[in-house]
């Protein structure tokens, strides 16, 4: 019996989806480009979708841009900010993807910018009585904050940082790659200039996201070439992956309050089961609190048995990620900012809507079985 549960790195892609996406690679193939009956019929098809997208989120079709993922996405929206707008400060978190910390820091090493980082407390709850300190010494300033962190699965008041960026002239980028699909985004509501997503996090393909860029804010290309999205994006848009991605998004939002729910009640049930059967397993974060933490994720610290617990777990079929807080490896950079200490096999599970009850038990008894003689 397989069990995947290391959603947050990649969904497993919705049949429906797939249907919706195999015509456009066998019959409607055509080049979004090109001027022919072919070419017409897949940019109705590209602007159907780019509409659609638009409305799930409350947005203009003109604000949506399509990219390869997330990772161009951030990457496009740190750009624009230094090129396009100017901005010679940036105010972050140590707990961003490497898509957003990386790029960041590689402009800070050129001398383009300079990066303040938001404080935090032991959970990794962000000061926001800082980050308004830091806009009141920086106004203008980029401030990219990610709605929930794929490994302890913090969620941020992004609501709030778009407020406090709005009264104090910053432009405000938000990765919001594992929360679309699985939270209503009301992008006339939110105060925020550059959203990022991926369509692979919500059962979509690989390959294909999409970059928010709030009309009148500054976008600079980062590839260059081609014409394509209205000059802002060059390269050939993948049609497949954008029907794709559209669908995925549509039966998202259809049934979403029926898959949170749904997907809570697993993430309740493991937390239960590891606190019943496992004695000193703890939660990093805010990852068992579920009013502060996303739904889909759940990072987990249990007693080290000297063992390889993922390699263990991968033997009997059961599919997770590791945060790498062990004694035998370096703690990611997320762990390292909160501090944990070393000696703990930490686990991410993270959950889907294709998961079951039955599977969460199946993985109760068997991490009960291998660390029971530690917690003996």
């Amino acid at each position: 019996m397989k069990i995947y549960l290391d959603n947050a790195a990649t969904t497993p892609l919705d049949k429906q989806v797939f249907e919706a996406m195999t015509p456009y690679y066998l019959q409607h193939f055509g080049n979004a480009s090109s001027h022919h009956a072919f070419g017409r019929e897949v940019k109705d098809t590209l602007d159907s979708c780019r509409k659609t997208i638009a409305q799930l989120l409350n947005a203009s079709p003109e604000e949506i841009i399509f990219t390869s993922g997330g990772t161009e996405a951030d990457n496009t929206a740190i750009q624009s900010a230094i090129y396009g707008a100017g901005v010679e400060h940036v105010i972050t978190t140590k707990f961003e993807h490497h898509a957003v910390l990386h790029t960041l820091q590689q402009f800070e090493r050129k001398g383009k910018i300079k990066i303040s980082y938001i404080e935090h407390d032991a959970q990794g709850t962000l000061d926001l009585i800082h980050l308004e300190s830091l806009l009141q010494q920086h106004p203008k300033s980029f401030v990219s904050v990610m709605h929930a962190n794929n490994e302890i699965g913090n969620l941020n008041d992004i609501a709030a940082i778009g407020e406090l960026c709005e009264k104090y002239k910053a432009l405000f980028h938000t990765d919001t790659v594992q929360t679309i699909g699985h939270y209503v985004h009301d992008l006339q509501k939110l105060k925020v200039h550059y959203l990022a997503a991926s369509a692979h996090k919500f059962h979509g393909p690989k390959g294909v996201g999409f970059l928010y860029c709030r009309k009148g804010t500054p976008l600079t290309q980062l590839l260059h070439g081609g014409g394509q999205e209205a000059k802002l994006r060059a390269g050939t848009e993948n049609i497949a992956g954008i029907v794709g991605l559209t669908k995925a998004l549509q039966l998202a939002y259809a049934d979403l309050n029926q898959h949170q729910l749904y997907i809570q009640s697993l993430k309740d049930q493991l937390v239960a089961g590891l606190l019943d059967n496992i004695s000193g397993v703890s939660f990093n974060g805010n990852s068992a609190n579920a009013d502060k933490s996303l739904y889909t994720v759940l990072s987990v610290c249990l007693p080290n048995t000297g063992d390889d617990l993922l390699r263990c777990l991968d033997e009997q079929g059961i599919a997770v990620s590791g945060g790498s807080a062990c004694s035998t490896g370096a703690a990611s950079h997320v762990l390292q900012a909160l501090k944990l200490r070393p000696g703990r096999n930490t686990v991410r599970f993270s959950f889907s809507r294709f998961n079951t009850a039955e599977e969460i038990d199946r993985v109760v008894n068997l991490l009960s079985a291998l660390l029971q003689p530690i917690a003996a």
